[in-house]
């Protein structure tokens, strides 16, 4: 597509996202895009913008030719994936902002944009206001890569600031998250870590080249958190964050998985505060950068269409370097983590998963302990997210094997063992 072709846009959706696209589109004439149609599922509904633009019919944007880009910014996952896909495969060019669908489609989709040699360009999908995507494909490369940490849900990150901040009960400041708009009537998404997981799924692609569904990704949300840990959080100079997370193992391989954990009051993340995202991408020559932004909200997520949409009049694509042009990474689950657990009965807590315990606290309403355990027994066993049990790494989380047996060994030594 070259620079002076006007963009014409079909949209489908006209909630939060697309009536902020609409508005900023009126306010940036110098792109040379017009929105010629919206497709929306009620027509009843009130809406900024003149009755004519919008229809019912999604085959007026589908098949019209004159229309060459479409952005699709829906919730609903597979609607979504056949606009999308319906879409490439008539010549036009496809913003999202799906998450959930890209996640749940991805591989599909990969292959939509080999067959076709068309854009599909995601970036309000994984962190609304930060263009990490298109950082992560044309600045690092994948030999370079050592981590790549995130907050990527700004619900969770709104509720737990207000937990630690203000003292909040986790259902109270879930309460004030809902009364402000920044999380759901249903919660479920956001709180158990869904939402976080279908974020990881498409940033693991364009970090390492990995494609998994967000089942295949161990995670959880923050809907076991408590005021306690909290506090226990504040003694110890840590914060809680629910982080999404990969990195390079020793042996090549990557660790990755979405957790609540604790992080130090000095680490980049802890200064991502309410509704913002943060991302800190650490490699071998830059070190590391910190990315911060809003992760919701009309605007912030209507610019990074923009910036996609805008990205179209050069004919930019994703190339998939580390796909494609590196070998992929791995992921691996054969690493220990070290982590916090509080609960309200010890006889819920699965003590033989754990390979040594560091650290003990028994107190009168709730206690909890600091212990080292392999990846695999969190993967294969789900006591850990039963109620009444909250699980956090800790803020020095990530364990190799070789690492694991040193630790081990001076901590059995420590006890009086000598090991040959």
């Amino acid at each position: 597509m070259s620079e002076e072709k006007e963009l014409v846009i079909g949209m489908f959706g006209f909630g939060v996202v697309g009536e902020g696209l609409y508005r900023i589109l009126q306010q940036t004439p110098s792109l040379k895009a017009r929105m010629k149609k919206v497709c929306i599922k009620h027509p009843g509904k009130k809406r900024n913008a003149p009755e004519d633009l919008f229809t019912t019919d999604k085959n007026e944007l589908l098949f019209d030719e004159e229309i060459n880009v479409i952005v699709e910014v829906i919730n609903e996952s597979d609607a979504a994936f056949d606009i999308v896909s319906t879409a490439l495969k008539n010549n036009k060019n496809v913003v999202s902002a799906s998450k959930k669908m890209i996640a749940e489609h991805l591989q599909e989709i990969l292959d939509l944009q080999k067959q076709t040699g068309l854009s599909f360009l995601c970036e309000p999908a994984a962190c609304a206001s930060i263009p990490v995507i298109r950082n992560l494909e044309e600045y690092y490369d994948n030999d370079l890569l050592h981590s790549i940490r995130a907050i990527v849900n700004g619900s969770t990150n709104f509720i737990l600031t207000k937990m630690f901040d203000e003292n909040l009960s986790f259902q109270d400041a879930l309460l004030l998250a809902q009364q402000l708009g920044y999380a759901e009537t249903d919660p479920t998404l956001d709180v158990e870590g869904f939402d976080a997981a279908n974020k990881w799924t498409i940033l693991l692609n364009h970090a390492y080249g990995i494609v998994v569904r967000s089942g295949e990704i161990l995670f959880s949300g923050i809907q076991n958190v408590q005021l306690s840990d909290a506090k226990v959080a504040k003694e110890k100079k840590w914060q809680i964050k629910l982080v999404a997370q990969a990195k390079t193992l020793l042996n090549g391989k990557v660790a990755a998985f979405v957790l609540p954990q604790f992080v130090e009051d000095e680490d980049l993340l802890a200064f991502v505060k309410n509704e913002f995202n943060g991302v800190v991408i650490e490699s071998g020559f830059a070190d590391k950068q910190f990315f911060y932004g809003k992760g919701a909200g009309s605007m912030a997520t209507g610019s990074a269409v923009m910036s996609d949409v805008a990205a179209l009049r050069y004919g930019y694509r994703y190339e998939y370097k580390k796909l494609y042009h590196h070998k992929p990474k791995e992921l691996t689950n054969d690493f220990y983590l070290r982590v916090y657990v509080s609960f309200d009965e010890f006889s819920t807590i699965e003590k033989d998963d754990f390979e040594w315990i560091e650290e003990w606290h028994g107190g009168l309403d709730r206690s909890y302990l600091i212990g080292v355990i392999h990846f695999e027994k969190l993967v294969k066993n789900q006591w850990w997210k039963e109620k009444g049990i909250s699980l956090i790494l800790s803020a020095d989380e990530i364990i190799e094997e070789i690492e694991s047996r040193k630790v081990k060994k001076r901590s059995l030594e420590l006890a009086g063992i000598q090991l040959k």
